[in-house]
């Protein structure tokens, strides 16, 4: 494979610090255009690699098609990774189409109304809903014997993986996902006012404020205001209760379009938000400072959402004070054996750890890892189909088998029908085991056949 990944931030640069101790031989990673708006970004994280000459630092505008294109020729590449913040993914999507390579993403753009009106259905709240920009060109894609695979992280990601596992191996019907993202990190300095910006400050800005996506089977898209449905939930791995609420995410989109077939009737996002984010976050969008149209200052034309972005705290330079877990992870509901079962199959990932192993920060290091395993799957063939793809289209096993060989921890807990408890009964492990045998003894039932 010759990757072109486009934007060299912290994300960005796990992702190959990841693939880098997957395959250090650079076995089936040829090359890897490192590209960013900031030429001396990039070649930071090409020293940060140790300078190896499958590593080449570029320049990229990547609000500019052509320019992404030109660079995918330039390098003869076959798959783009996007990497770069939400708003260019549609214009990186369309350049890995037009130049008919391979590509991935780590999340989908959108496009909400100025005055979005809650309830049901998208076309009163958003002119472009998540991932339809990408599934409206799935035939196209199709036809041009090529293949995206959209949503490639830890949420969209690992956890859409964790979904299709759970509907083939541990339920008859597999009723309800609720995706968990929560965690227990602290920075034991920070002032009581002090505001952590966890991920890309832009995706924040997004999928926080803009209007908030559940699905049901009964009633379709149901969106609501930000922050809304406030609970409490007890993560696992000593990461403890967790207050969640709804904010925009991908997996409300992917999960009723792969695994309504398998029973699903309803699909929720939430995460838990550090309470002086939420205030700031509310006051960044009164004062309209979310957005992307110019205005004026001083004479001089600047976009609001790029001084907030620029004047708030990077994640990249948070990580060596803070300390604790994130956990991320489905709540599933549904039918085994004629009986109700409820599970949370989850990753949890130390930033202590994060920080010794990868000199990144958890939030950061976790999504890479989410984004590599599944670029390892597509550039040695496992992973491959003709079209636009999200993680659970696919075989979930060899996902999850590479999370076992990279120590890519995960689990799974049995949940009592009240609620109220969580109980470590087995790992996943044990329960891959088992799917392994079934995937073999399926494949030996076909090859008879």
């Amino acid at each position: 494979m010759r990757m072109l990944l486009v934007g060299a931030g912290a994300v960005g640069e796990s992702i190959l610090k990841i693939l880098q101790t997957r395959d250090p031989n650079a076995d089936w990673l040829e090359l890897v255009v490192i590209s960013d708006y900031s030429l001396e970004r990039a070649k930071e994280v090409v020293e940060h690699l140790g300078g190896s000459s499958i590593y080449i630092a570029e320049h990229i505008d990547a609000k500019e098609t052509q320019s992404i294109v030109d660079l995918i020729k330039k390098h003869n590449c076959d798959f783009v990774m996007d990497a770069a913040a939400p708003f260019v993914c549609n214009n990186i999507f369309d350049a890995a189409y037009e130049a008919n390579v391979k590509y991935a993403c780590m999340g989908t753009w959108s496009v909400p109304m100025e005055n979005p009106k809650y309830g049901l259905g998208f076309d009163k709240s958003y002119l472009e809903p998540m991932a339809k920009y990408n599934f409206d060109r799935h035939d196209d894609w199709a036809r041009n014997n090529n293949m995206a695979c959209i949503c490639l992280g830890i949420d969209p990601g690992v956890v859409d993986v964790f979904a299709k596992f759970a509907a083939e191996y541990l339920f008859d019907e597999l009723k309800e996902i609720h995706v968990k993202d929560g965690g227990n990190l602290t920075i034991p300095s920070a002032g009581k006012d002090d505001i952590t910006f966890g991920f890309n400050v832009w995706t924040v800005l997004d999928e926080c404020v803009n209007p908030n996506v559940e699905w049901s089977k009964k009633d379709g898209f149901i969106i609501d205001k930000p922050f809304a449905g406030e609970e409490t939930f007890e993560m696992p791995a000593g990461v403890g209760q967790n207050t969640l609420v709804k904010v925009e995410h991908e997996e409300t989109v992917l999960m009723p379009r792969y695994l309504e077939k398998y029973g699903l009737e309803k699909a929720t996002f939430k995460i838990a938000l550090d309470e002086n984010l939420v205030k700031a976050l509310k006051v960044i969008n009164a004062l309209g400072l979310r957005s992307l149209k110019p205005i004026e200052v001083d004479g001089q034309m600047v976009i609001p959402r790029d001084v907030v972005a620029a004047a708030a705290p990077q994640p990249k330079d948070l990580g060596d004070e803070m300390i604790g877990k994130m956990c991320v992870g489905i709540h599933c509901i549904g039918i085994k054996d004629g009986m109700k079962r409820e599970v949370f199959l989850y990753q949890p990932f130390d930033n202590q750890e994060s920080m010794k192993k990868w000199q990144m920060q958890a939030v950061v290091a976790q999504t890479g890892f989410g984004a590599a395993v599944g670029i390892e799957l597509i550039g040695t063939g496992v992973w491959n189909d003709k079209g636009v793809f999200g993680p659970e289209h696919f075989d979930p096993i060899p996902y999850l088998k590479i999370m076992d060989e990279a120590g890519f921890e995960y689990g799974i807990v049995e949940m009592d029908s009240e609620y109220k408890s969580i109980n470590d009964k087995y790992i996943m492990s044990q329960i891959f085991k088992e799917a392994e045998k079934i995937n073999k003894a399926v494949a030996r039932k076909m090859a008879n056949e």
